[in-house]
């Protein structure tokens, strides 16, 4: 099956929301070199960049879908970026949900843009993050 306009606004929502705890942003800001005060203590709050471990839940059910027909092994993913309503803190329990916003074919070539939003336990939004995946459909 190849990629067409009519994937455009399927979702894919994550099973569980993910817990955030403090350790888990220490962690995550040790691990990519951001010693900033604010990622570490009782208040502290995720680096900007935490929120694809919070959506890739959700872009991993995007990419198993059948109807899809993607393999990993001819995936890139492309330019990503996180737009804020307000910082993720530890104790936020997230949900995720990501939509494909847009399809295009060159070739054999898929481009597919979703959109990934955010949500606390009570439904506010927290952040969305808008990627692009490339998908090469050519015989390797």
């Amino acid at each position: 099956m190849t990629i067409d306009a009519t994937m455009v606004g399927r979702s894919y929502t994550a099973a569980e929301t993910y817990q955030v705890g403090r350790e888990k942003i220490r962690e995550f800001a040790a691990a990519i070199g951001d010693t900033n005060p604010a990622y570490a203590g009782d208040d502290a709050v995720a680096p900007p960049t935490f929120a694809f471990v919070l959506s890739a839940p959700a872009l991993d059910l995007l990419l198993a879908d059948p109807e899809l027909g993607l393999r990993l092994d001819r995936i890139v993913h492309g330019a990503q970026k996180f737009n804020y309503v307000r910082p993720i803190k530890a104790g936020d329990a997230v949900g995720a949900t990501a939509t494909i916003t847009t399809v295009r074919k060159a070739g054999d070539v898929e481009v597919i843009m979703y959109e990934t939003v955010l949500t606390s336990g009570d439904g506010e939004q927290l952040a969305t993050s808008t990627a692009t995946v490339t998908h090469n459909r050519a015989d390797a």
